[in-house]
């Protein structure tokens, strides 16, 4: 008997993980640049450490809200992850990936489902380990009720400011916030008095716009008429104008009475004395009454501003094709795509109906708080309880969009060339 032993060759090797971070940077613009190009340097070497880890790259948004249908490229990860080409995603923490327990458990549940992994270093968790979905449960409820406190606190602070007559850090021109209290810059104070000198002359705010434009004066008709507005100019301030309705969604809401306001009279050096002030609002009604259209009221439909393009953000609005014919057919269609074109967003169209029959089948439109189309014939509904459901749908058929009308004129003309006519 012979035994011949058989070698086998080199062992393959294993499969790299396909690995991107995700993050949610400052809001102010330079601090998010900043913030940005330092996590992709972190989070590139921080994989590449790794060797059986493939970097694909960092997904960032705009710290605004931690709610997941306001967050482009959080939706942009997910449809990475749905086709496949991410398996683990690094994040700093639970609160960076959401501020809320639902939200969180939501996409960590959905991204289980498609095998993909989520690490949060600060709290050392694997949402696909065993334990990971109880400990994200704890520990999401703890980021969301800190959160809410860090929320209420900085409320607390902004108001007892108001109430002691003690404004934001804002920047405007003419004036400097320090320590709560307007301080004046003389140079743009001058550029101040001259734009109220010059409305007041009769010039036109276009005209305003483009002389200072030109000057070097960073200035549009709608701040131009906010500016002509400000009370902060005669040395008053009225405080607590607007508000943040939560720590989740971050709404900015005009109060109309849902909290109080702090009126406080001269408060600090006014650069346009009172009389000019209150020329300049005279005169501002009187060309309003003078020049103003009379608009009509824009119709507002079951989806109009609740629709979402999750390719580049805008609303989705209702449009006829072919209106005025027989084919004519109501859809919704992307802002940026109707308005520009492909080139500017790849986003198609939606029939009325079909989106009808989607939001019959999760309620009711009066039950959506919004929906976001992630890519062709699938939608995101978030409902007002806090849910999200995921669907899709199909276009119908030509056959099945034909009307009777449209059967009969194929019909007849088939049987004209049947006979030969």
């Amino acid at each position: 008997m012979r035994i011949t032993q058989i070698k086998s060759g080199a062992p393959p090797l294993p499969e790299r993980k396909k690995a991107a971070a995700y993050a949610r940077v400052s809001s102010g613009k330079d601090a998010m640049l900043h913030s940005l190009a330092a996590q992709v340097s972190y989070y590139s070497e921080y994989i590449g450490k790794h060797s059986e880890w493939e970097y694909i790259g960092v997904f960032a948004d705009e710290a605004l809200t931690g709610t997941k249908d306001s967050r482009p490229e959080f939706q942009r990860m997910f449809a990475e992850c749905r086709a496949g080409n991410i398996q683990i995603i690094i994040t700093k923490s639970i609160s960076r990936f959401a501020r809320n327990t639902v939200t969180v458990l939501q996409s960590v549940r959905e991204l289980k489902a498609l095998g993909v992994d989520v690490f949060f270093e600060e709290q050392n968790i694997h949402s696909l380990s065993s334990d990971g979905e109880f400990m994200l449960t704890i520990l999401a409820s703890y980021a969301q009720e800190e959160s809410r406190s860090a929320s209420e606190n900085q409320k607390w602070r902004i108001r007892k400011n108001f109430s002691e007559g003690k404004t934001y850090n804002l920047h405007m021109l003419g004036y400097r916030a320090v320590n709560g209290r307007l301080q004046i810059i003389p140079e743009e104070a001058e550029t101040v008095k001259a734009i109220f000198a010059d409305y007041l002359s009769g010039m036109g705010t276009e005209s305003i716009v483009n002389k200072y434009t030109t000057l070097g004066v960073n200035i549009s008709t709608s701040g131009l008429y906010r500016m002509l507005r400000n009370e902060k100019y005669q040395g008053n301030l009225l405080l607590q104008k607007r508000f943040r309705d939560n720590h989740i969604t971050k709404r900015d809401m005009i109060n109309v009475g849902q909290l109080p306001k702090y009126s406080v009279t001269d408060a600090h050096k006014p650069i346009v004395d009172c009389e000019t002030f209150a020329a300049v609002q005279a005169e501002i009604v009187c060309r309003t009454e003078i020049y103003a259209p009379r608009a009509k009221p824009q119709e507002r439909y079951a989806f109009t501003g609740i629709i979402k393009c999750g390719k580049c953000g805008a609303y989705y609005r209702r449009k006829h094709n072919n209106a005025g014919t027989k084919y004519e057919k109501v859809v919704w269609i992307c802002d940026t795509y109707n308005s520009k074109g492909k080139a500017a967003c790849a986003s198609r169209q939606i029939p009325e109906d079909v989106l009808l029959m989607k939001a019959a089948e999760v309620g009711g439109a009066e039950n959506i708080a919004g929906i976001v189309v992630p890519e062709h014939n699938k939608l995101i509904f978030t409902l007002k309880d806090g849910r999200r459901i995921y669907t899709e749908w199909q276009n119908p058929s030509r056959r099945e969009s034909w009307t009777p009308e449209m059967r009969d004129t194929a019909r007849q003309r088939r049987n004209m060339n049947y006979h030969g006519e």
